[in-house]
């Protein structure tokens, strides 16, 4: 059974743990005082920032950070998905899905029924559950150098 729920200032240790699990599947690194940075704005309710955990058994074992944004195609705004991660060992287990749609039923509470997400194109895991829970985009991403 996998639980999902916001994230609490206690919960810093796992996060963290989660986080730089995360951030090494995609062989890169943060300062400390980033990761810092970002905890605080998951927990800051000004911001348009959410995060939560999935537990199994009471423990830490996936999280997701989402943004509301307004949006020049969807008057009422849109949800992006911005990290998603679970552990190795429970991928296939339905953490990731049961993260997604936790993300589904919190946009669409907030009256942004819109979501959408990146992955890179290697993650080929991530992409059969994508597949299934999401449509693909025909949209390319580009980044200023």
């Amino acid at each position: 059974m996998i639980n999902i729920r916001a994230l609490t200032q206690s919960d810093w240790p796992d996060w963290h743990r989660l986080w730089t699990a995360y951030l090494e599947f995609y062989e890169t690194t943060l300062p400390e005082a980033t990761i810092e940075s970002a905890f605080s704005r998951l927990l800051d309710p000004a911001t348009n920032v959410n995060g939560l955990l999935a537990l199994a058994d009471e423990t830490p074992v996936g999280l997701v950070h989402y943004i509301y944004h307004e949006h020049m195609w969807h008057p009422q705004g849109v949800c992006y998905l911005q990290d998603l991660f679970a552990t190795p060992e429970t991928r296939g287990a339905g953490v990731g899905r049961a993260l997604i749609q936790a993300v589904y039923a919190a946009a669409d509470a907030a009256g942004k029924p819109n979501v959408y997400w990146l992955t890179q194109d290697f993650n080929t895991e991530a992409r059969l559950l994508y597949d299934r829970i999401g449509e693909l985009s025909p949209f390319i991403k580009y980044d200023r150098p």
